[in-house]
């Protein structure tokens, strides 16, 4: 007897967020403990890739496209701080070193 496609689509949707909040949770305790800056971005960036994954899981679930929409929106604002982040990172490097910064060298 074989098992209802409905039934697996349910039980996969729930394994999915569980997985999705099981990292979040490790992702906040790598963006809190963190040794380093970069430790801290990367941990930033895994945790808005994780609500992109969460929304658009819940599109699926709740039948409603427009989660898809909030899904891409999130994407695109996570990719732009996550490199103004990196180039803070880089930046704030290049002082400690006393290196002078791209932006300080005039033409």
């Amino acid at each position: 007897m074989m098992p209802d496609n409905g039934r697996i689509l349910d039980l996969a949707i729930e394994a999915g967020f569980g997985m999705i909040m099981i990292a979040l949770v490790l992702a906040f305790i790598r963006l809190a403990r963190g040794p380093s800056l970069p430790d801290r971005v990367v941990a930033l960036d895994l945790i808005t890739i994780l609500a992109v994954a969460f929304c658009a899981l819940f599109a699926v679930a709740s039948d409603q496209p427009a989660f898809l929409d909030v899904a891409i929106a999130l994407a695109l604002v996570a990719f732009l701080a996550t490199v103004a982040l990196a180039r803070f990172a880089e930046r704030r490097k290049a002082r400690s070193e006393g290196r002078p910064d791209d932006m300080d060298a005039g033409p």
